[in-house]
């Protein structure tokens, strides 16, 4: 597992992680085109990983702009919601073998990289809410 080096506070991981879910998101949208062109499960399939998958920079670039720090763990947790359907739905491709679970490996750990990121996210936010 890679790990972030948090310099120069939270602001500079929040930057990091909304770069890394945008690039996550071009590599979801890049496979659901390849799924479009399949069966019609591989395009049911394609239809919600999309959603789900490009939800996740949606949120964290809200999370950015949150008026207030609820809004922010607000926004973080549908975040942490999307990361963790789309890790699902990578890992339904892969059983159901409609694609080769090594065509999809890295974007699985990426997936399973941006849930643990977005759980330290959450649980910190939540943690300065309380106080």
């Amino acid at each position: 597992m890679r790990v972030l080096k948090v310099e120069g506070g939270i602001k500079k991981f929040e930057r990091k992680i909304t770069e890394r879910s945008f690039q996550f998101a071009v590599r979801i949208v890049r496979l659901c085109q390849f799924l479009e062109k399949q069966d019609r499960v591989s395009r049911t399939l394609a239809f919600q990983l999309l959603r789900s998958g490009t939800s996740i920079g949606a949120n964290i670039e809200e999370a950015q702009a949150g008026q207030s720090k609820a809004d922010f763990a607000a926004k973080m947790s549908i975040a942490h919601k999307e990361a963790r359907e789309t890790h699902y739905w990578l890992k339904l491709l892969i059983a159901s073998e409609i694609v080769a679970e090594a065509r999809l490996s890295e974007l699985l750990q990426e997936a399973d990289e941006l849930v643990r990121i977005l759980t330290s996210i959450v649980k910190s936010a939540q943690t300065r809410n309380e106080s």
